[in-house]
């Protein structure tokens, strides 16, 4: 019997942004989910305007089990798993024991088929595109809760942006200012390009 599946149906019960009043709840199912999209779209951003080659495919799947640890450690918010370095390296040590613990949930056959993703993807060739993804979920959801009112979000969404400045990804920058002008749309706005 394999507990694979068992557990990332609890990822649903573990939100994000534990630390801050949200308007709308997000999980870390939704949120892989999320963060897969943007990763495939990125990687075709690379692909097709920048001269890259990467798997789009390969970084969608990396992308969609990029959480899968915090089924065991949960989702720890930011400002405290980078508070010390101490305690972000300790938490990495953590990380790599539940990424190795879903590992074993599997049936043996499977074991290295999954090793790329669940416990070797920070080493990948496909890793940086799942980090900016994943930041620029983050930055969306601030888009998202500044644009309900919520200015609890004002200081995330700027340091966000900062850091996916930084990240000097051609593919991360046209992702920007191609579709995050789009999130402050209503229904109507969007269905009639209003």
């Amino acid at each position: 019997m394999s507990s694979f599946f068992a557990f990332l149906k609890r990822m649903r019960f573990i939100n994000r942004w534990s630390l801050m009043r949200n308007t709308e709840r997000e999980n870390i199912q939704e949120h892989s989910l999320e963060v897969a999209m943007i990763a495939h779209n990125l990687a075709a951003l690379r692909n097709e305007y920048f001269g890259g080659s990467v798997d789009l495919n390969k970084v969608a799947v990396i992308a969609m089990y990029h959480e899968v640890s915090e089924i065991f450690t949960g989702d720890m918010p930011t400002p405290i798993k980078y508070f010390d370095p101490k305690l972000r390296s300790l938490y990495g040590e953590i990380e790599t024991l539940a990424q190795e613990k879903m590992l074993t949930t599997l049936p043996a056959r499977l074991q290295s088929v999954y090793r790329p993703i669940l416990v070797e993807a920070e080493h990948s060739e496909e890793w940086p595109l799942v980090k900016a993804a994943d930041t620029l979920s983050a930055y969306m959801k601030c888009v998202n809760e500044l644009h309900a009112g919520n200015d609890e979000f004002k200081e995330a969404h700027d340091s966000i942006l900062i850091k996916l400045k930084e990240l000097n990804m051609p593919e991360v920058d046209m992702f920007i200012e191609e579709y995050i002008p789009a999130l402050d749309k209503s229904l109507d706005q969007l269905n009639y390009g209003i």
